[in-house]
């Protein structure tokens, strides 16, 4: 585990700061309660791939142990690792098929591929909604999204001895607020690991009997959520009012000074004055010429 201390203290509700290293996530899948995870999870993966062969997927997050259940099908499978987490190769006996990769900026062309799944990826973004914004890029019309979150109320992510404990848990109305937000339909949902995060033998052999009888008795209180969505190939746009702006009328006033008073006096005076003088001779050229015209 290591602290992200080089980014700016003020982060959205969405941030966290904490990020789970790529050996912890590998040595936690090797031990007997990471396995058992590894499968009950890949069950819940299994019923939402309901999609054709010969489809491009790309696995972002720590998806290598989960990737196995399209590689027989898909023509590409690649696995996309945040530069946060750090990275491992994988297959460990074919040519490499991982990378380390910017969650932000995802090294792929618009619409390059039919199908993206997410773990250990969401909770742990330093910005899950560029995360997901750069996912619709990279996804195709009609492109589909399997996401696997740890679930708020869940008993996994309350305790940090597995990978599921640590970044931001969230609730099923969280996700489908988040994925509405960056034009992503939600249609399918599934919940897994209603077990305990126990190591003994007696909680990992009665697995099966928790994924059984959870969904009806612990049903708010799975340890993941497993949610399915399909991109929204047309983006909302707002419609935005052309907003009227009111500039008040202002008459044009003199400002006062000294001996102003006295001032205003006299021009009133003289204008008087000016108006007298003006209507004597107006009367004067009257008279003259009446006196001419006799």
């Amino acid at each position: 585990m290591r602290q992200d201390a080089g980014r700016p203290a003020h982060v959205s509700c969405y941030r966290n700061r904490m990020f789970v290293d790529v050996v912890d996530l590998k040595n936690f899948y090797a031990q007997p309660l990471g396995i058992v995870a590894r499968r009950l999870v890949g069950r819940g993966i299994r019923a939402r791939r309901n999609g054709p062969r010969g489809e491009r997927i790309v696995g972002i997050g720590y998806t290598t142990p989960y990737m196995g259940l399209f590689r027989e099908d898909a023509e590409r499978c690649l696995a996309f690792m945040p530069a946060s987490q750090g990275v491992m190769r994988w297959p460990s006996n074919r040519p490499g098929l991982a990378a380390l990769v910017d969650e932000s900026e995802l090294p792929l062309t618009d619409a390059a591929v039919d199908r993206v799944l997410l773990i250990h990826a969401l909770e742990m973004a330093d910005d899950p909604v560029q995360l997901l914004r750069e996912v619709w890029r990279v996804l195709a019309a009609n492109g589909r999204l399997i996401a696997v979150v740890p679930n708020r109320r869940g008993l996994w992510a309350r305790i940090d001895t597995t990978p599921f404990g640590h970044g931001r848990p969230y609730s099923r109305s969280q996700i489908t607020r988040i994925l509405r937000e960056t034009s992503f339909v939600p249609n399918g949902w599934g919940e897994a690991l209603f077990m305990p995060p126990v190591q003994r033998n007696w909680f990992l052999r009665s697995a099966g009997v928790w994924e059984r009888f959870g969904p009806k008795v612990l049903g708010p209180f799975a340890g993941v959520h497993i949610v399915e969505a399909t991109k929204q190939a047309y983006r909302a746009i707002p419609v935005k009012r052309e907003r009227r702006v009111l500039v008040p009328r202002l008459e044009p006033a003199l400002a006062p000074s000294a001996g102003g008073a006295a001032r205003d006096g006299g021009s009133l005076t003289s204008v008087a004055m000016t108006r007298a003088s003006g209507e004597r001779t107006t009367g004067e050229r009257t008279a003259g010429e009446r006196a001419m015209g006799q």
